[in-house]
């Protein structure tokens, strides 16, 4: 069993749940619409399967278990490419195929990842869905976070879109980390404080147009404004991601529905909301049929015990 510091297995349990949620609308939107979003009736079970995302996250996490906080970069390159072919039907994205195939034939995973896209690397959304327990793990440092943040966004995705939204997702997850047992932050102040640590690029513009939201903006229209996914970039998904995480830091069960609605790349929008949020609440707050729909994590990943009693009743 690895040991990990409580704040990272939260943000970690949390990230699965809206990996696995979120996966389950995909299928459910496209037989009923979105008018089956409004009912707010969970997907049945079994199974929540979780994809990729948590998939590379638990590869991260043992990473930063070995490596006493630290990423090895080549050891990281290398333990992604197993996790890969030992479960290549967990959603990866065509390029990440690619890429990961090629690493694990011992191609030298730098010139692979620099190769992406005509040598511009890839700016997808890969690096910042799996980041979250990384900023939980670091929290007491921000300047570590955001270091290791983009040290592991290299290994897959290099181009510094990418690298910006990793590092906004695990700052993010850090500071809602220092934020536990206090007030939530109020969500300007919290994703202004995210942007101020981010290197000029579309990210931190589309971080800081999320921060200046009014108070009642809806969901379709932040997903409109600042993209939900479709593209599933960086830019197009870390801002609407964390605008709705920013918005429920005390729950994580409306922040994934409000995350959900947004559409677009939902397993990922939610992954990062559902790290983020459960980095300062942990998971114990959802429904324990929540609990029992989602497919467990690996068998040396501890879980958190669900919650009991009426704010768990099956279905709510």
């Amino acid at each position: 069993m690895i040991n990990l510091p409580a704040a990272a297995l939260d943000s970690l349990s949390g990230l699965a749940f809206g990996d696995a949620f979120g996966d389950r609308w995909f299928g459910i939107l496209r037989r009923e619409g979105p008018q089956a979003l409004e009912s707010r009736i969970p997907p049945p079970e079994p199974l929540w399967r979780w994809s990729d995302d948590t998939a590379q996250a638990v590869v991260l996490v043992r990473e930063l278990a070995e490596g006493r906080g630290a990423v090895d970069q080549d050891r990281l390159a290398l333990r992604l490419a197993e996790a890969y072919a030992g479960d290549t039907h967990r959603g990866y994205g065509a390029s990440m195929h690619d890429v990961l195939r090629r690493i694990g034939a011992g191609e030298p995973w730098r010139e692979v990842v620099a190769g992406q896209f005509g040598g511009q690397g890839s700016w997808g959304n890969g690096a910042a869905m799996r980041v979250a327990p990384l900023g939980a793990w670091l929290a007491a440092d921000l300047d570590a976070v955001a270091e290791q943040a983009a040290a592991q966004s290299a290994v897959s995705h290099h181009h510094p879109e990418a690298v910006t939204g990793a590092v906004a997702v695990a700052v993010a997850a850090a500071l809602a980390v220092r934020s536990r047992g206090g007030a939530a932050p109020a969500r300007p102040e919290f994703l202004g404080a995210v942007a101020e640590r981010l290197p000029e690029s579309d990210v931190r513009s589309g971080v800081r147009i999320a921060a200046r939201m009014r108070p009642h903006t809806s969901v379709r229209h932040a997903a409109q404004v600042l993209g939900s996914g479709y593209r599933m970039s960086g830019p197009d998904t870390v801002p609407y991601a964390l605008w709705c995480a920013a918005g429920h830091l005390d729950d994580l069960r409306e922040g994934l529905w409000r995350t959900v609605a947004g559409r677009g790349d939902i397993d990922t929008t939610c992954a990062i909301a559902g790290g983020v949020i459960a980095a300062r609440t942990g998971v114990t707050g959802l429904p324990p049929a929540w609990r029992a729909a989602r497919e467990p994590l690996p068998p040396d990943i501890p879980e958190r015990e669900p919650a009991t009693g009426p704010a768990g009743l099956p279905g709510a």
